[in-house]
């Protein structure tokens, strides 16, 4: 390809490494890459020694061998699990590692596959990496997640286009979305994440009873945990690293209370889960909990889905994006909720973030309950917002204050 296109493949790497890792001088760097993001995994090392890590170890994951298990093994032993590989995530953990994920993941690689089985794994994993999931959501280091683009995704973005010109529009996205394509990729992202952070001081200020959102199929109104907490943009780790667990992001987010959330919502964008795509998503809620739930497409996986525990029937989280986000301006589907989350308000089914609650990570789950948080196995976001949408902030005494109109910021 272009000497271009390896220039900002190296200033993505950059932004990965210094931005979303926010790697430290002398730490080390545990890489978890899908097999198709070969290209960007290498400019990540790259970047991470020239940042001054001591040791870079990479983990490469291939999808088609994810499939040949599904086709193949034994129905029986979907609830196994390599336990060991846990062990060794939070032994890297343990000695200090920061930790990136790359994905490039095919959207419908599960398409055609016994849903009962995916659950089963899905759930399985969910179980046995609870412990390790755990400590990053809790920020036990700095970490990141990041996208790459490969041929099936890219197929799925742009499926009119040849092959070679599908994967370079993909990039393009990617590049641009990720503020590469500025002039000073690493001072945008600065003055972007100062702009989240102002967002966060504000809506932390109001102190807000509830959300209500407003629009076509939707009236919701969405209670917020006793002494919640905001949190957008960067995040501070325990060993004092700044980091964007999520590249690109667009979103503040807070914690919805588990009993205190009623109405009919409906969603704006297709969900992409498990290899499966949701399309059509409405679902009612009474006292915080989904009494209905209906898609035009994927309904069977939904039902599984929300009998995945008791929590999954309840919101961990509830998300503000505005429409003119980069994500939601490129007109795009990513078919990848990395992505998409960051072009819409949207609400994740399953667990709460520790983050999200006053001195959260200090409290026993009993305490996380009382405050209204919700646990589970699964956190899976999906996207309510649109410029159609309209949000307003509820005070404890019941006063209406307009947040977004239309999809936008109300200031």
């Amino acid at each position: 390809m272009s000497q271009s296109f390896e220039e900002q493949l190296r200033r993505l790497a950059e932004v990965t490494v210094r931005v979303g890792v926010g790697l430290q001088p002398g730490q080390k760097l545990f890489i978890n890459a899908n097999l198709e993001a070969r290209p960007l995994t290498r400019r990540v090392v790259e970047e991470a020694y020239k940042a001054g890590s001591r040791l870079v170890v990479t983990q490469f994951y291939d999808e088609q061998l994810s499939l040949a298990r599904y086709r193949y093994a034994p129905r029986d032993s979907f609830e196994e699990y390599a336990t060991f590989m846990v062990e060794a995530r939070l032994k890297a953990l343990d000695e200090g590692y920061a930790w990136l994920s790359i994905l490039a993941d095919d959207p419908e690689i599960l398409q055609g596959q016994d849903p009962e089985l995916i659950r089963q794994a899905s759930q399985t994993a969910a179980r046995y990496s609870k412990p390790f999931s755990d400590r990053i959501s809790g920020f036990a280091t700095n970490w990141c997640i990041i996208g790459a683009a490969s041929p099936r995704w890219a197929q799925m973005v742009f499926p009119d286009e040849p092959p070679q010109r599908q994967m370079e529009l993909l990039w393009e996205a990617i590049f641009k979305v990720n503020r590469v394509d500025q002039t000073d990729p690493l001072a945008a992202w600065q003055a972007h994440l100062d702009g989240l952070e102002r967002r966060v001081q504000q809506l932390n200020a109001k102190r807000y009873a509830a959300l209500h959102f407003r629009g076509p199929g939707t009236d919701l109104r969405v209670g917020l945990a006793d002494g919640h907490l905001w949190a957008g943009g960067a995040g501070r780790a325990q060993n004092g690293a700044r980091c964007v667990p999520n590249l690109p992001t667009e979103e503040v987010f807070t914690t919805p209370h588990r009993e205190r959330v009623e109405g009919w919502v409906q969603s704006t964008k297709p969900l992409s889960l498990h290899g499966h795509l949701l399309e059509g998503l409405r679902m009612r809620f009474e006292q915080g909990q989904v009494v209905e739930a209906h898609a035009e497409r994927g309904q069977e996986i939904l039902h599984h889905l929300l009998q995945t525990d008791e929590g999954a029937r309840r919101l961990g989280e509830v998300a503000l994006v505005p429409h003119s986000s980069p994500i939601a301006q490129s007109g795009l589907l990513f078919y990848e909720a990395l992505y998409d989350e960051n072009a819409a308000s949207h609400l994740a089914l399953g667990a709460s973030y520790d983050e999200c609650l006053q001195n959260g990570h200090h409290l026993t789950p009993e305490q996380k309950r009382a405050a209204g948080a919700n646990h589970s196995l699964i956190h899976i976001d999906w996207m309510i917002g649109s410029e159609q949408v309209d949000v307003d902030g509820i005070t404890p005494s019941g006063g209406v204050e307009p947040l977004m109109r239309r999809g936008e910021w109300v200031d």
